[in-house]
């Protein structure tokens, strides 16, 4: 069973997700919240959540803040956001404060649905047009056209499986025992060997060719 909490102040999207989300994930229970304030203690309270929806427009939370203070304080915890904000700057600065999804909420039911199981899978979902369009700000080094991914160690295909789930450094190091400076130097090789030029393109790399490995 999956445990989602969605963290949006107006009452009708919130019963409209809720409504969705129980129509289409089997077994799942969700929890709302009105404010981020409600939406950090639910999910400091809750062991159990594995996903938090969470809205850019909350009272208490200016834009993306939201997102940082949650992280900040339930690290190990997904977040997604959804929000009616599109602008491609946003959606990759969600990625790099450690978002694992971004759904518009304008996407259709059936498609809000398949980005969540994308999302509980343990992949990252963005919106189509962003996943189409990973282009880095400078030439890229040639990699693997059959397989991007090709050219990294199994420790280092290890670091960028976390850093798709949107683990920070701090919370990869935890998880794999090592030293946050030896994250640091796997995420260097691996932006070196993708030849992108920052953590959100490799993850946008890496999503990608996941995605299209199934």
């Amino acid at each position: 069973m999956h445990r989602l909490l969605v963290a949006d102040d107006h009452p009708l999207f919130r019963e409209a997700i809720t409504g969705v989300i129980a129509a289409g994930l089997e077994a799942s229970e969700v929890l709302e919240a009105a404010s981020l304030a409600e939406a950090l203690r639910l999910a400091e309270t809750h062991d159990a959540l594995d996903l938090v929806l969470l809205d850019l427009g909350l009272p208490d939370a200016d834009g993306l803040s939201g997102l940082a203070r949650l992280r900040e304080a339930v690290p190990e915890l997904a977040v997604v956001i959804v929000s009616a904000e599109q602008q491609r700057a946003t959606v990759l600065e969600a990625l790099e404060l450690g978002a694992v999804g971004y759904i518009p909420k304008s996407t259709p039911r059936e498609a809000l649905i398949a980005a969540l199981r994308q999302v509980l899978d343990g992949q990252v979902y963005l919106p189509p047009a962003i996943m189409r369009r990973p282009a880095p700000s400078r030439p890229c080094a040639p990699v693997s056209e059959e397989n991007p991914l090709a050219g990294l160690t199994d420790k280092q295909r290890e670091v960028l499986t976390h850093m798709v789930q949107g683990e920070s450094n701090k919370m990869i190091a935890y998880r794999l025992a090592i030293a946050e400076t030896t994250v640091k130097t796997h995420v260097s090789a691996i932006l070196r060997k993708l030849g992108v030029t920052s953590r959100v393109q490799a993850i946008l790399l890496a999503s990608d060719w996941q995605r299209r490995s199934f």
